[in-house]
């Protein structure tokens, strides 16, 4: 009985323990499912938030702009290229692949003057026959050719200059003329009024202050109406082979196109490029540069692929590069075409040179 008792309140007291009361299995339970709700309230409100943020951003940010058609590209320019046939005509210097625009911005003096005799030679050897082009035979006429040239070019100076020479063959007679009877002769040149004031004029002053010669000094040249520095250096080289360097219009261009002087004024141009070369170079110097720039270097459209100095050019580019079209941009030069005299030197009929016409024939 009393171990009966004994194991009777043993298994109630085991079943006690495993009993768990109605109200707190209850309890639990809403707990869980609380939680659980709860879990998923969160949830549902952050997936709305984030939901909200992206509407919201993207209602910011602005709607893309179309695309802009495509508009086709212009081919990418070429490198300038040295023509072969320009280089070519440089002895001794490869052909280069590309010429700067500018020179070295560092060039010495010493490399400035190589390069500017160098150029000097090689229109030497393309110029061989270079020389005044107005006709002349005594100082005379050559002084007062060069001051009819001034805003005309050469060709029609010589084209006048005959029936000029012919009625008035010495200063004496030039100085006692009628400006009017002048004035028809020289209206081909332009400014005929003011030209014949100027060669009437010099012509009364060699016939009274120098016995009608022509001095042979660069200070008494200049003293003479029309004549300044440039006609009394033609004058000088061309007529008693006395050096001087004539800057024109063509001489000032092309010697800043090659960079030998950044000078504007005529004198300072005379003695920077002067003092580039020896006193005996100065008047052939004259001549090659003159007519480069009559016949291939030209003010506006300067014939750079038929140039025979590209390679020493550092202005090689400003001008029509391709050979076959800078061919045809060529003037007065040999094989064919007429230079500006209509009694040019034998050496320039033997290279295949020809007389320029007579007024009114071309």
């Amino acid at each position: 009985m009393g171990e009966q008792g004994s194991d009777g309140g043993r298994k109630t007291a085991k079943a006690t323990k495993k009993a768990v009361p109605a109200k707190r299995v209850t309890a639990e339970k809403g707990a869980v499912k609380k939680s659980s709700a709860s879990k998923k309230t969160a949830s549902a409100k952050g997936a709305a938030a984030e939901k909200a943020g992206v509407e919201k951003a993207a209602a910011k940010k602005p709607a893309a702009k179309k695309a802009a058609p495509m508009k086709r590209q212009a081919p990418a320019k070429k490198p300038a290229v040295v023509p072969k046939k320009a280089a070519a005509a440089v002895k001794g210097v490869a052909p280069a692949k590309t010429v700067a625009a500018k020179p070295p911005r560092g060039e010495s003096r010493t490399a400035l003057v190589r390069r500017a005799r160098r150029i000097d030679r090689e229109l030497a050897e393309v110029y061989p026959y270079a020389h005044p082009e107005l006709d002349f035979e005594n100082p005379f006429q050559l002084v007062v050719a060069t001051v009819l040239s001034a805003q005309t070019t050469d060709l029609r100076v010589n084209q006048t200059t005959p029936a000029l020479f012919a009625k008035y063959p010495t200063p004496e007679d030039l100085a006692a003329a009628v400006p009017e009877e002048v004035e028809e002769i020289l209206r081909p040149t332009g400014f005929f009024r003011a030209k014949t004031k100027s060669v009437i004029g010099l012509s009364k002053a060699l016939a009274e202050d120098f016995g009608g010669e022509v001095p042979g000094r660069l200070e008494d040249l200049v003293k003479l109406p029309g004549v300044g520095r440039k006609t009394a250096f033609v004058v000088l080289g061309n007529a008693f082979g006395r050096p001087g360097i004539t800057v024109d219009t063509h001489f000032q261009r092309l010697v800043r196109r090659w960079r030998w002087t950044e000078e504007t004024d005529p004198d300072k141009i005379e003695a920077a490029v002067g003092a580039l070369f020896p006193k005996s170079d100065w008047t052939d110097l004259s001549h090659h540069v003159i007519w480069h720039g009559r016949r291939i270097c030209h003010a506006r459209k300067p014939a750079c692929g038929a140039c025979p100095i590209a390679p020493l050019c550092p202005a090689y580019g400003e001008g029509e590069t391709d050979p076959e079209k800078a061919k045809k941009l060529l003037k007065y030069e040999k094989g064919g075409l007429p230079g500006q005299r209509l009694k040019p030197p034998q050496a320039y009929l033997d290279a295949g040179g020809k007389p320029a016409p007579p007024l009114g024939a071309g």
